[in-house]
């Protein structure tokens, strides 16, 4: 019988990929198997212990090579480390160094997952690419296709994929992307593949139980200069204390700030150019506008259009009027409700119902604090 064509599958040794690529099997398509070795975590600053909720690691590829010797598909390690530490490592701490907060997982999508991928599928003269994320592809009668979510909301993870290009879609494939996390490990049981019972991978991959704080000391080496600076309550400019380095606070933290209070204070700024940390009470983490740049369009959308927005990954979204502003490249958010700590660094993401639109990186909200 005639295979349906040649699919590379992105396996991280998880149970999401490895019954992709089992699927993808089952349904007549010529399967190769290959892993992207991103990270050593026998590193001195990495306290993670592999196979216990981590991705890529060296337990991963050895899980990977075990389920391609199960499905009896050629299987291949593609070795990413340097492209990993320039392009999500190195942008991972030059955000926190700036006093934003980054989100590495769409930066390994964007130059890894989707590119450096991209690249191997046309040299293995595959004709498709395959992950397991959980996401859907439709095609419209005028041959468009389109990226949606996943018909489980809770691992939809059409949120990461924002930056891809249109016309990579036609080109993916999600197998799992109509099923729930129980379905697939059932699958998964039923194939006999050893990762059937494996824990998801959880938080980012490099950064262990130490927390990222730690992980950026290791990592700062003689690139960035951290000097102590103050701790200073909004809007009376008092100062509560001192901190020895910006990238320890992220917008919207409440816990570990170094201080004491009478009441709950949060983050509300981290001001760079002073070296300042700013906090607050809650109410100043509250904002009706957001503007956004880095701009990735899937498809195009009307001025002032009502869309659902994302403003993380486990946010359910919010009615908001999106303004183009073409002739900078930015985009501005008007939500119909305010919304809380709206998080430089972050993305934006738009859905005009199921279908993933497009997204950015936020860089300021309508508080003058934020400017």
């Amino acid at each position: 019988m005639k295979k349906k064509g040649r699919v590379l599958v992105a396996m991280s040794g998880g149970v999401d990929s490895s019954v992709s690529a089992a699927l993808l099997q089952d349904q007549d398509y010529d399967v190769v198997g290959m892993t992207m070795q991103v990270w050593d975590h026998t590193r001195p600053e990495s306290d993670i212990q592999e196979g216990h909720g981590t991705c890529c690691s060296s337990v991963d590829v050895e899980d990977a090579r075990a389920v391609c010797q199960k499905l009896n598909i050629p299987f291949y390690v593609l070795n990413c480390e340097a492209r990993f530490k320039k392009q999500v490592i190195d942008k991972f701490v030059d955000s926190y160094m700036k006093g934003k907060t980054p989100i590495p997982c769409v930066d390994c999508n964007t130059y890894l997952k989707f590119d450096h991928l991209v690249q191997k599928m046309e040299e293995l003269e595959c004709d498709y690419l395959a992950t397991g994320h959980y996401a859907r592809i439709e095609q419209t009668g005028n041959d468009q296709y389109y990226i949606c979510k996943s018909t489980d909301d809770w691992k939809d993870q059409t949120y990461f994929l924002f930056t891809l290009s249109p016309k990579l879609i036609p080109r993916l494939l999600f197998p799992v992307g109509d099923m729930d996390k129980q379905e697939v490990r059932k699958i998964a049981e039923e194939k006999g593949l050893n990762v059937f019972r494996k824990k998801d991978s959880t938080g980012l991959c490099f950064v262990g139980s130490n927390g990222y704080a730690d992980f950026i000391q290791k990592q700062i080496g003689d690139k960035y200069q951290v000097n102590e600076g103050p701790i200073k309550l909004y809007p009376s400019g008092e100062e509560l204390g001192r901190h020895n380095g910006l990238y320890r606070f992220t917008y919207g933290q409440r816990k570990g700030l170094g201080i004491s209070s009478d009441r709950p204070l949060y983050v509300i700024k981290v001001d760079t150019e002073k070296n300042t940390v700013w906090l607050g009470e809650e109410s100043f983490l509250y904002t009706d506008k957001a503007c956004l740049t880095d701009l990735h369009w899937l498809d195009s959308i009307e001025n002032g259009e009502r869309l659902q927005v994302k403003i993380r990954f486990h946010h359910q979204g919010c009615w908001t009027r999106v303004y183009r502003k073409d002739e900078d490249n930015t985009v501005l958010l008007a939500f119909e409700e305010p919304q809380k700590a709206v998080t430089p660094g972050q993305a934006a993401v738009f859905y005009r119902g199921k279908q993933l639109v497009g997204g950015g990186s936020i860089f300021s909200t309508s508080d003058s604090l934020n400017e």
